[in-house]
């Protein structure tokens, strides 16, 4: 209700509280038949009667406990907008909204969440998406963080800061042949992949032109059989085929544990880069002032 009296609802709130007009009125500085007054014109508002007297008490009517109920919620929510605004802990359990580019490595977004996941009094909302789509929840304050493995477009209007808070050099990673358990053969990138097949990134990312030029350079012409955007089908296709895979370690951590992927090559030379992208806030997230260590 737009119209809403806010300072009806706060009188209200006060004589729910005390359950006597005289000693609300003495703590708001009103008369007593100015707060009545003032009650009469909520209620009317409201289209319900909010009290009932019983032996000099005012009591509340069903209407007036659901009233009550949303004028706790409407006052502690203000407090909290307050203590927010000057720096000062609130006692409720605040949320951080994190947004995950949907081809970033599944097992980095745990590493990152982990720390959080531990504080008993903080929240976690995760959601994952496009980064237009997730660039622009955190342009509207949908989102307080997007984890992504490229930095934000340039756009100085946007306001958009992107962080490099990791980074790792990709491998080549198959699984291991019968031969192979017994000794691993590592590659000599790149001319050992001539005619290799291959599981690499789409076009779309850094990493892979960065791959495709330095095979270009060398005369090297491999086998591609997919090209993957997401992370974890990538994963997933180096499990089941065979083939070499183009990925960062930390998207196949479990399997190279195990030992049904192993690393056949390091490639220093080109990196993983990993970023958490905030918007130009003057009140940023107590969570996020700490782990990336901004004011």
């Amino acid at each position: 209700m737009a119209d809403l009296n806010f300072h009806h609802l706060r009188y209200f709130w006060a004589v729910a509280h005390y359950r006597q007009l005289t000693k609300a009125a003495e703590a708001l500085h009103i008369s007593p038949s100015a707060l009545s007054i003032q009650l009469r014109q909520l209620e009317d508002r409201l289209g319900h009667a909010l009290f009932e007297r019983k032996n000099r008490r005012l009591e509340l009517t069903e209407a007036g406990r659901i009233a009550l109920e949303h004028a706790d919620a409407i006052f502690k929510t203000g407090q909290e907008l307050l203590n927010t605004l000057k720096g000062v802990p609130t006692q409720s359990r605040p949320v951080l909204r994190v947004g995950a580019v949907a081809t970033l490595s599944r097992n980095y977004q745990i590493g990152w969440l982990l720390p959080l996941l531990k504080e008993e009094s903080l929240g976690i909302r995760l959601v994952s998406g496009q980064m237009r789509e997730l660039l622009s929840q955190l342009a509207n304050h949908s989102l307080d963080v997007v984890l992504a493995n490229e930095a934000a477009p340039r756009d100085t209007a946007a306001g958009w800061i992107s962080r490099r808070i990791a980074h790792q050099s990709m491998s080549l990673v198959s699984r291991p042949t019968d031969a192979g358990r017994r000794k691993v053969r590592v590659l000599r990138f790149p001319d050992d992949l001539q005619d290799q097949p291959l599981i690499l990134p789409s076009q779309d990312s850094a990493v892979r032109l960065a791959f495709d030029l330095i095979l270009e350079e060398a005369g090297v012409r491999p086998q591609i059989l997919a090209e993957v955007d997401d992370m974890a089908m990538l994963r997933l296709l180096a499990r089941e085929t065979g083939a070499l895979a183009l990925v960062p370690p930390v998207v196949v951590t479990d399997e190279l544990k195990s030992g049904l992927l192993i690393e056949r090559c390091t490639l220093g030379q080109l990196q993983e880069n990993f970023y958490a992208i905030t918007m130009r806030r003057r009140f940023a997230h107590p969570a996020l002032r700490s782990m990336l260590g901004f004011a």
